[in-house]
């Protein structure tokens, strides 16, 4: 799913890591971070979305690729959670000043709350989409995960060009950083937005969410004809209204 950069893409130089595709787009702040999904890259319609509209307001930016990834270098195969965690800390470390509002889609919800934890004075608001935390738990029934001990890797049909691959490293990485089992200790503004037809990330993902989270300030949108990608114009205008709300209230 990665590959050789692009001619002219904004890459990020690092010696022990693969180089990470970026685009940043310089304005006021809080700065907007996209975390995309799994297998999924920041040319996606959200993080498009997004970008434009902080084109329109004069708000900052930041999309990026985690490695094996869209532009990025490296093995999709070879990463972990771990490493895509690291990956994200990586460009808002190098790229970014001061206050974050930090979007992320399926998986990218949790690395958004990974990322809350490791760096809590950052980030001043969080908005998942269909966020996706612990979901190498909830997500494999028992024949996958002794597919994954036996082969070390999940090969399964996806809605896109290629097949999902899963890896051992991967889940047991996702494994070692499950959140819902207790608190999570998030005091920043978080907004859920999750459809009640996805049959990816079922619903009731947000409400334990919801309600683990230390903030008080938790807010949750259920739409009710809405599927997992929440891709569709009006899905797109609401994620827009709700980034925009947290980056005015910071």
């Amino acid at each position: 799913m990665g590959g050789a950069a692009t001619p002219g893409r904004e890459m990020l130089e690092r010696s022990d890591r693969p180089r990470l595709a970026y685009r940043y787009r310089a304005g006021n702040g809080p700065a907007i971070v996209f975390l995309p999904g799994y297998g999924s890259d920041m040319t996606g319609g959200k993080a498009t979305a997004l970008d434009a509209h902080a084109a329109a307001t004069g708000r900052a930016m930041l999309r990026f690729d985690y490695a094996g990834c869209g532009e990025s270098e490296g093995d999709f195969a070879a990463q972990t959670l771990d490493d895509w965690l690291g990956d994200t800390l990586a460009v808002i470390d190098a790229l970014t000043e001061g206050p974050l509002v930090v979007a992320g889609s399926s998986m990218g919800g949790w690395l958004m709350l990974l990322t809350a934890l490791a760096r809590p004075r950052r980030v001043a608001g969080l908005v998942g989409i269909a966020a996706a935390p612990d979901f190498t738990d909830w997500g494999f029934a028992e024949a996958q995960r002794a597919e994954l001990a036996r082969a070390g890797v999940l090969v399964e049909p996806s809605d896109y060009d290629v097949p999902t691959i899963t890896t051992l490293g991967f889940w047991q990485s996702g494994q070692r950083r499950l959140l819902l089992g207790g608190e999570i200790a998030i005091d920043a503004p978080v907004r859920l937005l999750h459809g009640q037809m996805d049959d990816v990330v079922p619903w009731r993902i947000a409400l334990d969410l919801a309600e683990r989270l230390r903030s008080a300030a938790v807010q949750l949108v259920l739409v009710k004809d809405g599927d997992h990608r929440l891709s569709r114009d009006s899905d797109i205008a609401l994620l827009i209204a709700t980034v925009e709300a947290l980056c005015s209230r910071s």
